[in-house]
């Protein structure tokens, strides 16, 4: 809507410090993501041109207002007057923007290696879980989600990784819609944000 247009606007202008673009270091005066684990990742999916819609691969130094906004849309919360072709886009835009931010090296596919890491973020603000027990997280997982993309794997099998048509079954049934949403509060209350 316009009103979310203008909260936006006005955070991007507190991100951006009246610039007309922002940086990757722009994100360091948010606080929220100070201490979020996967902190990287998060603001690496704004630059990520996939996500931009620009290109296949690669990194923009800076978004404008129009990227913003861009990045941005893959938050909005459902519309009720969807129907069914219209949710079934709008959940495959928000899983791969997903999807994006574990395929680090933008070759369609979340490796085990890719996924190790971002488990290992997840988990690194634990102080009683050791490396080695995240990475067998990480793999069990991965193996698990092995399974449940190309079915019982036999021993001599190397699984290469997830693909994006992979991450669509993993997610099959859990409601991404309503948890990846922006909430419109009233940006002059945020004053952590400057």
């Amino acid at each position: 809507t316009s009103e979310q247009i203008e909260h936006l606007h006005r955070r991007f202008k507190q991100l951006s410090q009246d610039q007309l673009t922002i940086r990757k270091e722009n994100f360091d005066n948010i606080p929220d993501l100070e201490f979020n684990p996967i902190r990287g990742k998060i603001v690496h999916a704004f630059f990520d041109k996939r996500n931009l819609r620009q290109e296949s691969d690669g990194l923009a130094d800076e978004i404008n207002f129009e990227d913003f906004l861009t990045i941005m849309s893959y938050f909005r919360p459902i519309e009720m007057n969807m129907d069914e072709e219209q949710l079934d886009r709008f959940r495959k835009e928000k899983l791969k923007f997903l999807f994006h931010m574990y395929d680090s090296d933008h070759d369609g596919k979340i490796t085990l290696q890719e996924y190790r890491n971002v488990v290992e973020e997840l988990l690194s603000g634990n102080p009683h879980l050791e490396k080695e027990s995240a990475r067998s997280i990480a793999d069990g997982a991965m193996m698990e989600a092995a399974s449940i993309c190309v079915g019982q794997m036999g021993p001599d099998q190397v699984y290469e990784g997830i693909t994006f048509e992979d991450f669509l079954k993993m997610w099959q049934g859990i409601d991404i819609e309503t948890k990846m949403h922006v909430r419109f509060l009233n940006v002059d209350t945020i004053a952590h944000c400057y």
